[in-house]
């Protein structure tokens, strides 16, 4: 959001939230309502549909947040190595426990006996006896015979199968790179639409992140990157791909048929704070309000399930299916936020956090977001303003999820919209060559946001324009 005089409205809840768009969510509008009821960021699924359609739906995005002078981001999901079924003649299908059923290499249309596989080496890597998961593990098989392109099952555990959906070999080396060629198209293509964020499938170390990067760079663009962690190897390297990564997803359907479903909420619970204490926005998804796809009302667990995120310390949430496909995309995105709003009214200090960095050798920077929070906590403060050219600064803060808003302010677009991701950041565009303490402070004023009396905290840099060169902050009184 750019600078200008009129009033900012800030949202109620600091959680920021991320919505799959697909054919319940593509017109105006329920795009509309999406964004009046709290969508952040336009999640686009490159696995899904051709590029025309992806154009089509960038640009109404794009039209629609305009219309409604909000800002929304925009992150493209790459397809990736994910290993999915074809496509069936007649759907869904039901395959019942017990019975026989064939997954083939050959580009047919399935049948509950024969299933089409789009991954030519399956029947290369796995062996007799081995277990093979559909649908996020909810189908399981058993193999029983192994044919040049074919691999006869046993089916374990039944219910019901659509077209498309993945199928999971854990424990199984899949033979291609988590950034497959393919990939790399739709990171042109992402690129020359200027999307956001890219969310990179199925990473399992830097390299992968890097290789993105690299591409972009050779584009002359930057690539914000969002590292989705479904993969066990990428739980083990999480330090690495915090190390180069923009932020980081939780994908907790493919993690968790990857890793033994009892420690997911422990995985998740790990994640969240490795992330936050590296400074990274970090995504927690899948099957948040699932059941909202088909019914008004998530389930009692569901809404513990997006509380006890919050109060771990996601950046933010997201909807996938409830928003795509689902039968009430818009009341999933109101009662998600309306759970952030009641979540983060209770939500105390992370002092392990806090902690943490304490322990460690902090960075001057890392001292400064701790005296922020400290005196958040000893003094009424309505505001944090943070000038900032590469976006560490409000992201430092944020980690801590403080009870007032940080407001943002760049000259850069990129870093605006990155910004977009993480906790309590209300980012703006500041046009202009300086970014002057006083210039926020009168846009606050100008935008209703703040009053005479109310105490702001700024943060400054010795160096002006230095990225990560904010080494001091101070009080104000607004007069």
């Amino acid at each position: 959001m750019k600078t200008e005089k009129g009033r900012v409205k800030l949202p109620k809840n600091k959680t920021k939230i991320i919505c799959t768009i697909g054919p319940a969510s593509r017109s105006e509008k329920v795009l509309r309502d999406l964004i009046r009821n709290g969508m952040n960021v336009a999640r686009v699924n490159f696995a899904h549909e051709g590029i025309e359609e992806h154009r089509k739906n960038i640009e109404r995005i794009r039209g629609v947040a305009q219309e409604l002078n909000r800002l929304v981001a925009i992150l493209a999901d790459l397809p990736g190595p994910k290993i999915r079924i074809g496509k069936l003649k007649e759907e869904p299908i039901s395959l019942k426990k017990g019975n026989n059923v064939t997954l083939t290499i050959k580009d047919i249309s399935g049948t509950p006996c024969l299933i089409p596989v789009e991954y030519k080496k399956l029947p290369e890597i796995v062996s007799k006896r081995d277990l093979i998961y559909l649908n996020d593990g909810f189908i399981q098989l058993r193999v029983q015979e192994l044919k040049r392109e074919e691999v006869e099952c046993k089916v374990i555990i039944g219910g019901e199968l659509l077209s498309h959906k993945g199928l999971n070999l854990p424990g199984k080396r899949i033979l291609t790179d988590a950034v497959t060629e393919r990939d790399l198209k739709w990171v042109e293509f992402g690129l020359e639409e200027n999307v956001d964020a890219f969310g990179i499938s199925f990473v399992e170390d830097s390299d992968d992140i890097i290789r993105v990067k690299e591409f972009a760079s050779k584009k002359g663009k930057q690539a914000f990157t969002v590292a989705k962690i479904e993969r066990a190897v990428a739980v083990k390297n999480i330090d690495e791909i915090l190390s180069v990564a923009d932020a980081i997803m939780i994908a907790r359907g493919d993690l968790g048929v990857e890793t033994k479903i009892e420690n997911l909420p422990m995985v998740q619970k790990n994640l969240i704070h490795k992330a936050n204490r590296f400074c990274k926005p970090v995504i927690t998804a899948t099957q948040m309000l699932e059941s909202m796809t088909y019914n008004i009302r998530p389930t009692r667990a569901e809404a513990t399930d997006v509380a006890n995120a919050i109060l771990d310390g996601t950046d933010a949430v997201m909807l996938s299916e409830e928003t795509a496909v689902g039968k009430y995309p818009a009341e999933a995105v109101k009662m998600i936020k309306n759970i952030a709003i009641a979540t983060e009214r209770q939500r105390k200090s992370p002092e392990q956090l806090k902690e943490t960095i304490e322990e460690k050798r902090a960075t001057i920077e890392d001292v400064i977001s701790l005296d922020v929070i400290k005196a958040l906590r000893t003094l009424k403060i309505k505001f944090v303003l943070t000038p900032t050219h590469s976006g560490s600064t409000p992201r430092r803060i944020s980690r801590f999820k403080p009870e007032c808003w940080i407001l943002s302010f760049s000259r850069h677009e990129k870093v605006v919209k990155s910004l977009v991701f993480s906790y309590g950041i209300y980012p703006f565009l500041m046009e202009g060559n300086d970014l002057l303490h006083e210039r926020m402070i009168e846009f606050a004023k100008s935008s209703g946001l703040v009053k005479p009396g109310d105490k702001v905290i700024l943060t400054e840099g010795i160096t002006p324009g230095r990225v990560g060169g904010t080494n001091s902050l101070k009080i104000v009184t607004v007069d």
